[in-house]
């Protein structure tokens, strides 16, 4: 559990935390917002190991008694709401975690701090339940919601609530940190911190995924001898990715990374732009036999298979209509 100066970007939100630290200007409610693996719960622990911190300043000093409790998960006055339900997060859970042990003062701190991850699934009884405590909270209660869809709640918790929403990371900061830290190649890093879109948690799970390698050499086979498949080649390709369970949204995600390289090769003729830079022979000779028009055909292709797997359509029938398109172009 890391002190803020541990977090790799936000620096909006770790200063935002750190001003309501240091001048004892904190918000009784709070709304992390962000995707899966852009750190809300460190930025949220981070928070609550410095206003639990007996030096009281802007960062844990990780020393003293109250820190030391934190660390070890058994500060009683930090607690993480669970729930039974996987799906969702019930009115009991809520009344007897949060409403019921509100009134019960902190017993060492100034501050009692309450976190509660994918709140989102907060069942509207219980996101009423919670109105309860936040519109009266005593002075020394904070609640901290983490949330990947801001959606989910209704609008009086919004309203009452600080809401701090996530940003992604440059990738270049991911690709920095995959090197440092997992003695990645900068070309691989690249790759990583393409693929993860700014969110450091998901690089780091996609650099240590076997499913993400099987996935990465099929679709280098696929874009590489696509153009002399006929249609019984590309049916059993679709058939393999199914047997060996491949995530088909990355798939896609690989091919619109594939084709902006290509488009951007196409246009600027520089081999440093790429992300698949390994690949400059497959990616230079595709943008000498594609058209400006092909390209975006191809790239419109993808956007359309999204759209179609989303709604539930065939998924082989999807993926072959879009690889048609691909071959064609």
């Amino acid at each position: 559990m890391p002190g803020f100066s541990d977090i790799l970007g936000h620096e909006t939100i770790k200063e935002n935390l750190k001003n309501a630290a240091r001048f004892h200007k904190v918000s009784h409610a709070y709304i992390l917002n962000g995707e899966k693996g852009m750190g809300k719960k460190m930025l949220a622990e981070a928070f609550a190991l410095t206003l639990l911190c007996e030096k009281q300043g802007d960062e844990p000093c990780l020393e003293c008694h109250g820190c030391r409790q934190v660390l070890s998960h058994n500060h009683p006055d930090l607690i993480n709401v669970t729930h039974e339900k996987p799906a969702s997060i019930g009115v009991e859970d809520v009344r007897r975690q949060i409403n019921d042990t509100m009134p019960v003062r902190p017993y060492s701190g100034e501050y009692k701090i309450y976190i509660v991850d994918e709140a989102e699934k907060m069942t509207v009884q219980a996101q009423n339940a919670l109105l309860k405590t936040i519109e009266e909270p005593p002075s020394y209660g904070v609640i901290m919601l983490l949330t990947a869809n801001v959606d989910a709640f209704l609008p009086t918790i919004l309203s009452r609530c600080v809401q701090l929403n996530l940003k992604p990371l440059k990738d270049s900061v991911v690709r920095d940190y995959l090197m440092e830290n997992m003695n990645m190649k900068e070309q691989e890093g690249e790759i990583y911190a393409a693929f993860a879109r700014g969110n450091l948690g998901k690089a780091i799970h996609l650099a240590s995924s076997e499913e993400f390698k099987l996935m990465y050499s099929e679709m280098l086979y696929l874009l590489n001898h696509l153009k002399e498949m006929d249609i019984s080649d590309i049916l059993n390709f679709i058939r393999r990715l199914r047997e060996e369970d491949i995530d088909i949204e990355e798939c896609l995600d690989f091919m619109q990374l594939w084709y902006r390289d290509v488009l951007m090769f196409k246009v600027t003729k520089d081999v440093n732009l790429l992300i698949f830079k390994d690949q400059y022979t497959a990616v230079n000779e595709i943008s000498k036999h594609s058209g400006y028009d092909g390209l975006e055909n191809i790239l419109s292709a993808i956007d359309k298979a999204r759209v179609r797997l989303k709604a539930n359509v065939n998924t082989e029938l999807v993926l072959e209509l879009m690889l048609l398109v691909m071959k064609e172009n």
